[in-house]
Order: structure tokens, then C-alpha cells, then sequence
């Protein structure tokens, strides 16, 4: 049980230094990942105005079938990429919340830039 609040807090530290030095404006939003052992959120902010202007999540009904692997992951990562595109948003800033750049992560930001988001 010690090693896994560890890992927490690690985690957390890292998530509060990436924290410092991105933020998400109008022109260039922020998109964050957080993931759980069942599920995976996506958000897109607008840090200034304290606003989500897109959103997925493997909650959402059109979704459910998408698991939380990284082969399963480029899926909602196009979907959030489509769903950006249909905001004219172009350009984000990738807030990866303290997660190591690899597996869902990766998947996701990799899928993403297939649609035309640039980071």
C-alpha cells in the first residue's frame, strides 16, 4: 500500500510542474489527459477563461466499447482530434497530467496529430 501512494504522490509532483509551465488560451487550448484503470477523460481548456470547449471519455455511450489499452486508445485520441476539428481548434498545448509519455499517452497524442492537431 506504501508504494502505490508513492506513486501517487510522484505522479502528482510531476503533474504540478508541468502545470507551471503550460496554459491553455483561447488560440491555443490545453488538452488533458487523466486515466483511470477503467477509463480514459479527455479534455480541451481554455485556462484563462476557465472553460472546457471539447470533451471524450470512454463514458460517453458512442464510446463504451473503446478499452483502455493502447491499441484502443488511438481511437478516442481521432476522436477528440475530429472533435476539435469541428471547433476550429487547429493548434492545443498537451497537458499529459504527470503520466509518463508512453502507451495510453503516447496512442492518444499520436492519433490526435493523424487528424491535423499540431502540439
Amino acid at each position: 500500500m506504501k508504494h502505490v501512494k508513492e506513486k501517487i504522490r510522484r505522479r502528482v509532483r510531476r503533474k504540478i510542474g508541468i502545470r507551471k509551465k503550460i496554459k491553455g488560451t483561447e488560440q491555443c487550448p490545453r488538452l488533458s489527459i487523466y486515466k483511470s484503470n477503467k477509463n480514459v477523460y479527455l479534455q480541451v481548456i481554455d485556462d484563462i477563461a476557465g472553460n472546457t470547449l471539447v470533451s471524450a471519455s470512454t463514458l460517453e455511450k458512442d464510446l463504451r466499447k473503446i478499452k483502455t489499452t493502447v491499441k484502443e486508445a488511438g481511437k478516442l485520441g481521432e476522436v477528440i482530434g475530429q472533435r476539435m476539428k469541428d471547433k476550429k481548434i487547429s493548434r492545443i498545448v498537451f497537458d499529459r497530467n504527470g503520466y509518463k509519455y508512453h502507451g495510453v499517452v503516447k496512442a492518444i497524442a499520436d492519433a490526435a496529430r493523424k487528424t491535423g492537431i499540431q502540439f
